[in-house]
Parts: structure tokens; sequence; C-alpha cells
């Protein structure tokens, strides 16, 4: 008898526990618009990416994602806006590379941890860069390059597009392994970090695809090397920095972020349905277009991606020899 009351009190508390408001809540999510942090301004590459991916997690979900874009200071305004959301499920962040990765290397005060504040949902896509130099300089491979700019002694020039920025880094980083005794010019965007090569004022820059693939196909710049660690599909002429340069890889990359304490069931779901959305042919094309690649996993593998992530961008920084500000 005693037995029988305990397995009907526990039958009793599981159907209390499933019935319960909160677990009601999380099996139907979402059940009302879900808000898209994006710490970037309307109109740039993350805003048209991020919107992109909402309009088809909407879709699926039968509900609105409102992209709320927060741009400044290295993504700073979105990243704690988001790190001080209602751990709910109704506020995630769209976040690129930089802002989760470098921005907490290069400011002083970021104002969120990714330790403590934001736990990673899922990664969606990454964008390699690709490094060019003028197509009338001569250079043909990055080891030509780097001959050339050491024969100049130091009169060659690095445009950096946005100091602080991946394309900054990772240049600054080729240019210390290769020797090649750049000086770096800082611009203040990768427009402008481009015209200073295509004028001649610089002989090197990097940036995404979309940006420089006019130009070369134009026949005014010669695209060295991408930094993804394998070749880019239809762009497989183009060698890896790490073909002259073992192990480097430095890429952007887009994630779905959400605040600490937002339920696992929920944080399983959105990783699940973005994996899906993420699949979908048309956006497949959409994304290439852009020189983005859809990159998918498990909850568990997106966490071990960013932490990856974040050693890579603590060794470019710490031998750069950078410090925040």
């Amino acid at each position: 008898m005693v037995q029988r009351r305990r397995m009907l009190l526990q039958a009793a508390a599981l159907g209390a526990a499933i019935c319960s408001p909160a677990a009601r809540a999380q099996a139907d999510y979402p059940n009302r618009p879900v808000r898209l942090i994006v710490p970037a301004g309307p109109g740039s590459a993350p805003d048209v990416v991020a919107r992109l991916v909402a309009e088809r997690l909407g879709a699926l979900w039968g509900r609105v994602l409102i992209v709320d874009n927060r741009p400044g200071a290295g993504g700073i305004p979105g990243m704690s806006a988001l790190a001080r959301s209602t751990p709910d499920g109704y506020t995630l962040g769209f976040v690129p590379a930089a802002m989760a990765v470098i921005t907490p290397l290069l400011f002083r005060q970021p104002q969120f941890s990714l330790d403590s504040d934001l736990v990673p949902v899922a990664t969606l896509a990454t964008s390699p860069l690709l490094l060019v130099t003028p197509a009338a300089g001569g250079a043909r491979t990055l080891s030509e390059f780097a001959k050339a700019s050491q024969a100049k002694g130091g009169r060659a020039n690095f445009a950096a597009p946005q100091t602080g920025s991946l394309p900054h880094l990772a240049g600054e980083m080729v240019n210390r392994l290769g020797r090649m005794n750049l000086f770096t010019v800082p611009y203040p965007a990768p427009p402008a970090a481009v015209s200073a090569v295509l004028s001649g004022d610089a002989e090197l820059t990097a940036d995404g695809v979309p940006g420089l693939l006019p130009h070369i196909r134009s026949g005014r710049l010669r695209a060295l090397a991408v930094t993804s660690a394998q070749r880019l599909p239809g762009f497989e002429d183009i060698p890896t920095v790490a073909e002259t340069y073992p192990g480097f890889e430095a890429i952007g990359w887009f994630s779905l972020f959400a605040p600490t304490g937002t339920p696992d069931e929920i944080v399983q779901k959105v990783n699940r349905d973005a994996a899906r959305v993420m699949q979908t042919p048309d956006l497949i094309a959409r994304l290439a277009e852009m020189g983005i690649y859809p990159r998918t996993g498990s909850t568990a593998e997106t966490g071990e991606f960013v932490t990856a992530q974040r050693q890579v961008m603590k060794r470019f920084v710490a031998e750069l020899g950078l410090k925040p500000q």
C-alpha cells in the first residue's frame, strides 16, 4: 500500500510538472513574436543575413521575428542589451564573429561576458575573407607578394579596413607571418580600403567576397588567398593562406545566442529549427551570392566552435601586441 501511494504521488507530481505554465509555455514555443537583436546597423551585411534568417525562421514558426538593430562601439549596445534580456527565449541575438570574440579583447569594458551572460544556441554560417592586391602588381601568390613587399623595405602599404575588425587582424597576421614589412594604413570601412588598393595607394587589403568579386572579375584586383581552412566552392583556383602559412584560419561567422538561463528545451528547439532553415536551397543560393556558407551543428558543437574561435582571436591579439582601449 505504501509503495502504491508513493507511485501515485510521483505520478501526480510528474503530471503537475508537465502541466505547469512554464512547461506548457516551452512546449508551444514560440507563442508570440520573438525579438532578434542584431548588434549592427540596418543595411549592413550582418543585418541583411539576419533578416534573411528571421524571415524563414518566422515562416517555420508561424510567428514574427522582430529585428532590433543595436549598432555602435564594437557591437556593445546590442550585446549588452541581449545579455540583460529576460531569459525566456523571446529575445535572441544574431551575433557576428567580431562582436563575440574580438570586442571582448579590444574593449576594456565590453559590458557583457560570453562566459556568464550568454549561451551559444546555433552556428549558422561562415564568411571567409579574400586577400587582394592590384593585378598590375605582378605578384600571383602570397609567397611572391611577400618577396616583393620585403624588397620595398617598408614602403608597401596594407589598407586596414576598420581598425580592430576581423579583416584588419587577418591582414596583420598574414603580414607578420610572411615578414612582409607592410606599413598599416587604417581606413574607416572596407570600401575605402578597397579603393586605396584600386588607386595604388596600398598593395594589400582583406575583405569579404562580395565587396571584392566585381574588381577581381574586372581584372583590376588579384585574389592572392582565402582565409578559410579549405578553398571555397566556386573559387577553387584561389589558394588558402594555410597553403603558404600552415595552420592559418580567420573567418567571419554568424551565430545565434541567448541570455544565460534560457530554458534548454527552447535552446534545443531554436538550434534544430535554425539548422533546418539554413539548409533550404533558396537561402543557400542567396547566401552564396554574398560569400557566406551555411555551417550548422548541435548546441554542444556550437559551443565548441565559439570556444575555438575565441582562442584563435586571443592568439592573434596577443601576437600582434594589441591592447584593450
